[in-house]
Formats: C-alpha cells, sequence, structure tokens
C-alpha cells in the first residue's frame, strides 16, 4: 500500500513539474516502470507492462506536441537559434516567478501564474535574443509573440498527455 501512496505522490509531482517544462511525464514513466518491476502482476495494486507502454506512448505524444506546438510559430517568423535558448530560459525563469508571484484566482491561480509567466519570460528571451541577433523591434515582437503561443499551447498539450497518463495509471492501480 505504501508503494502505490508513494507512486500516487510521485506522480502528481512530476505532472506539477510539466508546468515548469521540466521533464515530469518522463518521471512518471520511470516511476510507473519501477513501480511495475517491484510488484508483479499477480499482486494486489500491480501495474500490468501494458500499462507502462500506454504511459511511454502519451509521453512521447506529450514531448511532440509541445515541442511542435513551440517551434511551429518561431520557426516560420525566422526565428534564430539565440532566440530560442533564450526563450527556453525565460520561460523557466518565469514559470518559476509566476509559482512564487501567482496570479489572485482562487485555487488555480499557481497554476495560472506559471503558465502566464512562463510564456511572458519565452517571449521576452525571443524578443532579446532576436534584438541582440540584429532584427529590428517589430520583427523581434512579432517572433515573441510566437515564442508565448508556442508555449502556451506546447505546454497545455503536455499538461493533457500527463493528466491522461497519471489517470491511466491510477485507474490501473484501482481496477
Amino acid at each position: 500500500m505504501w508503494c502505490a501512496t508513494l507512486l500516487f505522490l510521485i506522480l502528481v509531482a512530476g505532472w506539477a513539474l510539466n508546468l515548469f517544462g521540466l521533464p515530469g511525464n518522463w518521471i512518471n514513466v520511470a516511476a510507473t516502470v519501477i513501480y511495475a518491476w517491484l510488484l508483479p502482476g499477480e499482486q494486489r495494486l500491480s501495474i500490468s507492462w501494458w500499462v507502462v507502454g500506454v504511459a511511454l506512448l502519451l509521453a512521447v505524444v506529450g514531448e511532440v506536441l509541445e515541442f511542435a506546438a513551440g517551434a511551429m510559430g518561431v520557426a516560420k517568423l525566422g526565428g534564430s537559434r539565440r532566440g530560442a535558448m533564450l526563450a527556453i530560459a525565460g520561460s523557466l525563469l518565469g514559470g518559476i516567478f509566476g509559482a512564487t508571484v501567482g496570479v489572485p484566482i482562487p485555487v488555480i491561480g499557481s497554476i495560472v501564474g506559471i503558465l502566464l509567466f512562463a510564456g511572458l519570460g519565452a517571449m521576452a528571451g525571443t524578443v532579446v535574443g532576436e534584438f541582440w541577433k540584429g532584427r529590428d523591434w517589430d520583427g523581434s515582437l512579432r517572433i515573441g509573440r510566437a515564442a508565448f503561443w508556442g508555449r502556451l499551447l506546447g505546454t497545455a498539450g503536455k499538461l493533457v498527455m500527463g493528466t491522461i497518463l497519471v489517470l491511466v495509471v491510477l485507474g490501473a492501480l484501482l481496477l
């Protein structure tokens, strides 16, 4: 029973790490693999290897969605590698700032704060990177807006896949 409780806590923490752009879904897959390996399929509260495979597939789809959403708009507008690297750094710093400050919305204010400020951080990093690279202000801002929306949509896709992953694993535990 304590193993299932620990797995549940890891799944929740892993899901939350996705908000910061960290590999939470992969942590959840690793925890599910370890759990399935330690508790063979015949025991109560065990997880089959089919569930592990579904969790792996969901993590891959989440990464593809995050990457595709983040890269499509910026690449289409001709964003630079420097802008992309600073967008990642800005997104991480923005997410941390958003978690600290939050948004004054009951219950979900911290999550909204993380998502909003991570997107704004990606935008700011991209604008700085593109302006530093020699692009004019309007072009930098246009690419920065694409980074903002790409970050939000990518994180949303990854969170949806992470939510399904957690529900699949918890459903397998309980059924």
